[in-house]
Order: structure tokens, then C-alpha cells, then sequence
């Protein structure tokens, strides 16, 4: 009896707090379409656990496709408070991030729920200094593959081809294969597909049909070649101008728990656009020899390399970063 009134008082009391807020607008900015997989799955329920936790207080206002800037700019939005947060993909901005890009590294992960809780674990200990103008409220990834306009089995085949890259890893590993990169978001992907500048592109499963590259390509590679890293940057200023109870909130909502329910959410949706694409006339799902997919491991290793190098002149141990990424994603199975 007496915890139950305890229960309730303490109930009251956080309604009574929230009661006393100052109702807020937060404007979150993304760039996929409002189709995309990643609004059923996050945004959506995210938000309405928001408003849900804050009693109506924090109002959350979705501006989709690019309507607040271009994919690229989504974490200078945040910084200057263009949107109060942004839906961040720092590969679009190589080099400028360094120490995030190990998760966008070849075959490093495979399962996306999983390997978001590992990404955003490790991450929390270096966003503060390499993401300081914003506050990250998480990180998460998901995995892909090439899709192309013919089929694709061994890294040999990119010499020479006009590839569209993800993020900055997946650029260095085109160029070091012998192709040429074709720097382009996501938006953009199919038009530069079919204006013949790109011949393929590396790309989530389910988002080639959401971004309407279906239309362009019809075969697709059956290996989880790379990931590409999000974040949701969150301008300082707006979380700072929230109440404590409001703040609470947001920290609930900004944390590992989070991150692995996005990154889950997404990756499973992602992964029935592969039996979609299979089921769809015109289109191959090119399979790969356990052989095959070794060539494509020991051609990426470099790039392990490259990564501690980059990372190292940060001030930070690369060798010893990658070894607790590792780790955090060991202890999650999420390779």
C-alpha cells in the first residue's frame, strides 16, 4: 500500500513539474524522403515518447527531404541552429570526423541493432571533443552493399567503373580498387545514376526502392560490404533553453538504449528490401563464393590502416581506439 502511494506522489510530482514547463517546438531536420524506413521506425515512435515523457511539453516537428538545407549541412545546421536537431551522416564530410569514420570500415560489423549499441557506446567517450559543437544524442548505423548496372563479384571489376560512395572509408576503397568516386548524397544518387556519371553505388537495401534507385540499377551484391555512421546532433543552445524535467527527457531519449533500438528498427527494414528486390522482375541478386568474399576482405585491410593513421594524429591511439570498438562490438555479437 505504502509503495503504491509513494508511486502515485512521485507520479503527481513529475506531472506537476512538467505542468510548470514552458511548451517547446523542437524542429528535427533529416534528408530522406517521408518514406523512408526511418520514420516508421525511429523518428515517429521517438518523437511521441518525447511528447509522451514531457506531458505535452516538448512538441516534436518533423521537416523531411532536405527542406532545412542539403545532407551534407546537417551538422552545421545543428551547430547553428537551423533545426534544433539534425540527422547527421558524417561520412559526407571526409575527414572532418575522423575517429567516427571506424564504423564505416569493410566487414567490421553485419548486424545494425546490435553494432548501433556498440558505435554508440564507444563513441560517447570521443563526441564531446570531436563533435563539440553540438551535443550528439546518439549514434547508429546500418550496412549495405553495391548495386549496379551489371553484376559485381570481385573487387577487380571496380577498376575503371564510376562509383557513388556512401561515405568517406568507402571513397578511399574505390579509389583504392582503381575506380573513380562520385561524391553525391543519397538525394541525389539516382539522377547521377541514370545522367550516366555513376555506374553504381553503395547503398542500404530497402533505400534503394524508398529513394527510387530501383529504377536505375538492377543488380545487387549479396555481402554486407560497409556501414555508414549517423548522428543526431542536437543544437546546444535549444537544450540548454529546457527546463530540468524537459532536459531529463531528452537525456532518456539520447542514450545507448536508443541507439540500439534505432539502428535495429532500420536495419531490420533494410534487410526485407533485399526479399523485396528478389521477388521483383528485372532485378539480381548477385551472389557471392565464400572465395569471392575473402578477395573483397583482403582488399579492404589498407584501409584499416589508414584509419588507426588518421585517428592517431588527432592525438588519439588509433590501434587501441579500433581494439575497444572491437570490443563493445564483440561483447553485442554484432559481427
Amino acid at each position: 500500500m505504502r509503495s503504491t502511494v509513494v508511486a502515485t506522489a512521485l507520479g503527481l510530482a513529475a506531472l506537476a513539474a512538467h505542468a510548470q514547463d514552458k511548451p517547446v517546438e523542437l524542429k528535427l531536420a533529416h534528408w530522406v524522403p517521408p518514406n523512408h524506413a526511418m520514420f516508421k521506425t525511429a523518428w515517429e515512435p521517438w518523437s511521441k515518447s518525447v511528447e509522451a515523457a514531457s506531458n505535452g511539453t516538448i512538441k516534436v516537428r518533423i521537416f523531411p527531404a532536405q527542406q532545412l538545407g542539403k545532407a551534407a549541412d546537417h551538422y552545421d545546421m545543428a551547430r547553428d541552429g537551423i533545426a534544433d536537431m539534425t540527422f547527421v551522416n558524417p561520412g559526407y564530410q571526409a575527414g572532418r570526423f575522423p575517429i567516427i569514420a571506424a564504423g564505416e570500415l569493410p566487414f567490421l560489423v553485419s548486424k545494425p541493432g546490435p553494432a548501433s549499441a556498440a558505435l554508440d557506446a564507444w563513441y560517447r567517450k570521443y563526441a564531446p571533443t570531436e563533435m563539440k559543437d553540438v551535443k550528439v544524442c546518439l549514434a547508429h548505423l546500418h550496412v549495405g552493399t553495391i548495386h549496379s548496372k551489371k553484376p559485381i563479384t570481385e573487387p577487380s571489376q571496380i577498376k575503371g567503373m564510376k562509383i557513388r560512395s556512401s561515405n568517406g572509408t568507402n571513397a578511399a576503397f574505390v579509389s583504392l580498387l582503381g575506380g573513380t568516386n562520385v561524391q553525391v548524397s543519397a538525394p541525389e544518387a539516382r539522377d547521377a545514376l541514370e545522367k550516366g556519371v555513376a555506374d553504381a553505388l553503395s547503398f542500404p537495401w530497402e533505400s534503394v526502392i524508398s529513394f527510387g534507385i530501383d529504377k536505375a540499377v538492377k543488380y545487387h551484391s549479396d555481402m554486407r560490404l560497409y556501414a555508414s555512421n549517423f548522428v543526431w546532433a542536437m543544437n546546444k543552445g535549444f537544450y540548454d533553453k529546457l527546463s530540468a524535467s524537459q532536459k531529463k527527457v531528452i537525456d532518456d531519449h539520447c542514450n545507448n538504449e536508443w541507439a540500439a533500438k534505432v539502428g535495429a528498427g532500420w536495419g531490420d527494414l533494410e534487410d526485407g528490401g533485399q526479399a523485396k528486390l528478389e521477388k521483383t522482375a528485372g532485378h539480381t541478386i548477385v551472389k557471392l563464393t565464400p572465395a569471392q568474399v575473402d578477395q573483397w576482405r583482403k582488399a579492404a585491410e589498407p584501409l584499416y590502416v589508414q584509419w588507426a593513421q588518421a585517428v592517431d594524429k588527432t592525438g588519439v591511439n588509433g590501434q587501441q581506439a579500433l581494439a575497444d570498438l572491437r570490443r563493445e562490438i564483440d561483447a553485442r555479437k554484432a559481427n
